[in-house]
């Protein structure tokens, strides 16, 4: 008998979070303290940089993150209390309406209709919020389970380049290290978020390393334009 499988798609709402939080986290900031550093600043004003960046990123994250799951959450509920009206109004439609869609998905209409007045015994609501409205259990908005994993994911993303930052004093090591540093930290994330949602690694890992290597070397850029100037 073969191993049950084991599904991801319930991991879809706080990974997405996480990880969004997370290489925002890593990437903002090092391309931050590498704008700095660049640029030639102090020791002292790169880590006040760079902790500023932490604290405006993960407050900047929860909030827009809870702004916009509120607002996906809103049109559910919305929807949700049209169908349950619509169910006390006219039962039968609604009843006629879940038949037709298990029809079109292939099944035969007296079982079609079954199925449908056994869902609808059961919790109509449910029925038509998951077949017709595809608002299920493991879909549902929630808008502060969102912004408190973008607040802590970005947070500790941030802490990695900050950290590097710190232990690298020296003015002629700073830079690489932080670069360097942050892209293995990415890296690892790309890893580590593919595995958790069974995508393939290598893919992942080349999308998020090139594109936070680009932003760390275009911030750095122009911080070293600005040191030039200055």
């Amino acid at each position: 008998m073969p191993a049950p499988q084991h599904h991801r798609i319930h991991r879809t709402g706080w990974l997405r979070a996480a990880v969004l939080g997370a290489n925002d986290g890593i990437v903002s900031t090092a391309s931050l303290i590498a704008g700095v550093a660049a640029a030639q600043g102090s020791h002292g004003a790169i880590l006040t940089a760079g902790l500023a960046g932490l604290v405006a990123g993960a407050l900047s994250m929860a909030a827009g993150e809870y702004v916009s799951v509120k607002s996906q959450s809103d049109i559910e509920s919305a929807d949700l209390k049209l169908e349950q009206n619509a169910l006390l109004r006219n039962s039968a439609v609604e009843l006629q309406e879940l038949t037709d869609i298990y029809v079109n998905r292939g099944v035969p209409p007296g079982l079609a209709l079954q199925v449908a007045r056994a869902l609808t015994a059961h919790d109509a609501l449910d029925a038509h919020a998951r077949d017709e409205l595809g608002i299920s259990t493991n879909s549902r908005a929630r808008p502060l389970q969102a912004a408190v994993a973008s607040a802590l994911s970005f947070a500790t993303g941030a802490a990695l380049p900050l950290v590097l930052a710190v232990l690298t004093p020296q003015a002629e090591w700073r830079l690489p290290v932080v670069g360097i540093g942050s892209v293995a930290c990415l890296a690892a994330l790309g890893a580590v978020a593919a595995w958790a949602g069974g995508a393939p690694k290598g893919k992942a890992v080349a999308r998020v390393v090139l594109l936070g290597a680009a932003a760390i070397i275009l911030t750095a850029g122009v911080g070293s334009l600005f040191g030039v100037a200055g």
